[in-house]
């Protein structure tokens, strides 16, 4: 009868969280399919893993043509951002795909690689002029503070005075309207328009109206001094993965709603766009973080990351995610299945279901790092934080254990789990306090602290259920020895950091250039900068994890269980 009793325990929780992964992983609508044939242009640049500009480690030959066939159907042309470092062959290549490009002059470096790569857009765009139909020259040096406008000017017009193809400079919108000479001086405007990156995000939802409104805002500006000048929207898209901004949240379902919204504002005004980007650019997590490295339609191995028409999963490969979880969980608990059966079933399905979920963030937590990971230091802290959290999660498993069957817990396990939370508190503070003061690329790690944090909810849980009852002190919690003054300082660290954490955040919308001429005085700002603090809902899980590995520290101590 208790062996029944026990399988029927691990059914429902089998059945029960197979349900929940069913009803949550539904593909999703994501907005009206993109009509049949090829996209208008995609940004182009084929770094794959392990090569890096910024290592000066560049494509090769067989890169630039294995993607470039890749593409041959998806687009009818390629806009690329360097005439050099690897991106020699594009032209012909591009020709042998029957690719038209728009050819970019990486500049900024200083002013012998700004003439390396001048020089080699004036001979690419010359020699191939049945391939190359528009030229850039530039990409976002002033918005990085690289060149001044007057010496980027210089550059546009020698170009011009080079090349018979339309001449122009690519930046955010906003520099456009700051330095309104510009318009005079390129033959058609190429401005980025990325709600996910302006200074005040645009949910997924508003994106379309925002690309709407800001190319009329361009195009009334530009009358003035260029009448009737062509625009390109030379960058649009939105990330699937990394950190959300306010409202703009990352995920493959709004990458894919908001292409699919681009492109139909785009039809119905006869925009000229460039989505960005082809690729996953796994070098950009350096720079950029995980948000830099996922803005392609296409992932980093050469896969589709959703697709164009029809419903859209968020996670397509959910059912092995189900299985790997269960078969965790059930290899997690098999030492615990004899002692189990003396348990009632109502403690059987605590244990069985704080267990199996700490299994299912183990393998969420798995997965998500490593797919972020592209590096051997980055994958190298994927393992290590997998491996703490699995250490985590036995010693969690038999403190749970241990306090349903109202026994006293070794006190090897319960030093073990205040190390280990030791550790994860020193490790939140220090990524809490790097997302306060230089967060703007940082993800938020709930996924790596969600077992901590649910693990000392766990505790409460099974506390409760004790003889002692219900306490929040971490010595009854763990079945360890009495707190200390340093778990009270390390409570207090804690809660200092989610001050921390909400200040940066804030004081980061507060301090964005456009912003500011939105919102002149910090009154009116204020309200609206911690509006998007607190919709974002990473950062407030983010701030609920901290405030949960907080309180047992804060609380007073109370006797051994």
């Amino acid at each position: 009868m208790q062996s029944i009793r026990l399988l029927l325990c691990l059914f429902f929780i089998v059945l029960a969280h197979g349900a929940y992964d069913w009803y949550s992983n539904q593909p999703q609508d994501a907005g009206i399919d993109v009509p049949s044939g090829k996209l208008m242009s995609l940004s182009f640049a084929p770094f794959r893993e392990g090569f890096s500009p910024l290592e000066k480690k560049y494509p090769l030959p067989e890169h630039v043509d294995e993607d470039l066939r890749l593409l041959a159907d998806k687009t009818e042309t390629i806009r690329t951002y360097s005439s050099l470092g690897g991106m020699e062959p594009t032209p012909e290549l591009s020709r042998k795909y029957g690719l038209k490009m728009i050819q970019g002059a990486w500049i900024g470096d200083g002013p012998k690689e700004n003439k390396k790569e001048i020089d080699a857009l004036i001979q690419s765009a010359n020699a191939n002029p049945d391939v190359v139909k528009r030229v850039i020259v530039g990409n976002e040096v002033l918005l990085r503070g690289e060149l001044d406008v007057d010496r980027l000017i210089e550059y546009i017009r020698e170009v011009k005075k080079a090349v018979k193809q339309p001449v122009s400079y690519a930046d955010v919108w906003s520099m456009y309207m700051k330095h309104p000479k510009l318009f005079a001086e390129v033959d058609f405007i190429t401005i980025h328009i990325l709600p996910y990156w302006e200074d005040e995000p645009i949910a997924v939802e508003n994106a379309p109206e925002h690309l709407e409104k800001i190319v009329k805002q361009v195009e009334d500006e530009a009358r003035g001094v260029a009448p009737g000048k062509q625009i390109l929207i030379g960058e649009s898209g939105w990330p699937s993965a990394g950190r959300q901004r306010g409202m703009a949240e990352p995920s493959v379902v709004n990458e894919a709603k908001f292409i699919r919204g681009m492109i139909q504002v785009a039809n119905r005004h006869g925009f000229d766009y460039n989505i960005v980007e082809a690729f996953n650019q796994p070098w950009k997590s350096n720079l950029e973080g995980v948000v830099g490295a996922n803005w392609g339609l296409i992932s980093a191995d050469r896969k589709p990351v959703f697709p164009l028409t029809g419903k859209v999963y968020e996670n397509a490969g959910w059912l092995l995610d189900y299985a790997a979880a269960t078969l965790l969980w059930l290899m997690l608990i098999t030492g615990f299945f004899g002692k189990l059966k003396g348990l009632s079933f109502s403690r059987q399905l605590v244990f069985l279901g704080l267990s199996q979920l700490l299994a299912i963030n183990l393998v969420s937590l798995a997965e998500l790092e490593w797919y972020t990971s592209y590096s051997l230091p980055q994958r190298a802290y994927t393992v290590f934080m997998v491996l703490m959290n699995g250490a985590l999660i036995q010693l969690l498993n038999q403190r749970f254990f241990d306090g349903l069957a109202k026994q006293t817990s070794q006190l090897i396990v319960a030093d073990g789990i205040r190390k280990l939370y030791v550790f994860f508190i020193a490790l939140a503070l220090y990524k809490s306090f790097g997302l306060a003061f230089n967060g703007r690329y940082l993800s938020f790690p709930t996924e790596q602290f969600a077992i901590p944090a649910l693990g000392l909810i766990g505790l409460m849980i099974c506390q409760a259920l004790s003889p002692q009852g219900f306490s929040l002190a971490f010595s009854q919690l763990s079945g360890g020895s009495e707190q200390g003054k340093s778990d009270r300082l390390m409570a207090y660290a804690l809660i200092f950091g989610i001050f921390g954490l909400i200040f940066g955040e804030t004081k980061a919308f507060l301090d964005g250039r456009d912003f500011i001429l939105a919102h002149p005085t910090f009154s009116e700002g204020l309200p609206f900068a911690l509006g998007y603090t607190f919709n974002n809902h990473q950062l407030v899980l983010w701030l609920v994890w901290l405030l949960i590995l907080a309180l047992p520290f804060w609380a007073h101590k109370a006797t051994k269980a």
